[in-house]
């Protein structure tokens, strides 16, 4: 049976493994199809490109910040974007302002942290990061090194990263990054629509709206939906005529999810495939 995981990060954003390590242990995993998806870059797809090992399809994707701003305050959400072109300059702008916000934010969590005493610097933290997208994971990271927590799930909770110090990022607003991604020969997905356990969620009313912009998937099976929010997911998906999907989500060591633990039918996989205009499927 084919195993399709559309959902991985590396080291290029928030994942502990780097892009040549990721394929590796798609590989390893028994995958057929993986995703390189990082937040807000494609700063790995040239390396996970060239350790790709034979038999792995390679698709090449990014996860979007974004937001809806039809609800005050705006509801954060992700935009898996497959197979866009990278030189569209209107995308490239956008990854490239997201980038910049990213590292902005997590320099103002550390000087927060450190006016309150907490023993980081901020040179641990990009370090932590190699070269790649700033982001939380890496703060908590820091954190665990301190002593101050022991995983990264408890760095995100309220007295930490979740509240205390949470700084707004800049995101994209949804339905202009549905088009951009679209004009960029990409296929958006929406990721985890209904994980309530990360906080508030859209109303399918919206995505019955995104549906009409060129939303082409939701991103069904995944660790953070319980087994109804996946049928529900599921059913919205075929009434809309949308695909759905199935991912791990994988961060490495920063999430206990296994690469391959949620999977994609190949039918599913096959319409992203065809619809996309902007970079081929590696394989």
């Amino acid at each position: 049976m084919t195993r399709i995981d559309l959902h991985c990060h590396s080291t290029a954003s928030d994942g502990t493994l780097t892009p040549a390590e990721l394929m590796a242990a798609g590989a390893s995993a028994g995958l057929d199809v993986m995703a390189i998806t990082d937040h807000d870059t494609t700063g790995g797809w040239a390396a996970a490109a060239a350790a790709r090992p034979a038999g792995l399809t390679l698709i090449r994707g990014a996860e979007l910040s974004c937001r809806w701003y039809g609800v005050e305050p705006a509801i954060p959400l992700h935009l898996l974007a497959y197979l866009f072109d990278p030189a569209d300059p209107v995308l490239a702008a956008d990854l490239v302002r997201l980038r910049t916000d990213r590292e902005q934010r997590a320099e103002k969590i550390v000087e927060l942290l450190r006016a309150d005493g907490v023993a980081i610097s901020w040179p641990e933290v990009s370090a932590y990061a190699a070269g790649g997208s700033v982001g939380r994971p890496h703060i908590a990271q820091a954190l665990i090194r301190a002593g101050l927590v022991r995983t990264t799930d408890e760095a995100f909770a309220s007295r930490w990263l979740g509240a205390r110090y949470l700084v707004p990022k800049a995101d994209l607003d949804v339905f202009e990054a549905v088009r951009t991604v679209r004009a960029a020969g990409g296929v958006p997905v929406f990721a985890h629509p209904n994980a309530t356990v990360r906080g508030r969620i859209v109303p399918d009313k919206l995505i019955v709206e995104l549906a009409a912009a060129g939303l082409f998937g939701l991103e069904a099976d995944h660790e953070d939906h319980t087994v109804e929010q996946r049928a529900h997911v599921r059913a919205l998906a075929d009434r809309l005529g949308l695909v759905a999907t199935g991912s791990s989500d994988f961060h490495g060591s920063h999430k206990t999810v296994r690469l391959g633990a949620f999977t994609t039918d190949p039918g599913a996989y096959e319409r992203i495939v065809a619809a996309a205009a902007g970079v081929a499927a590696l394989g």
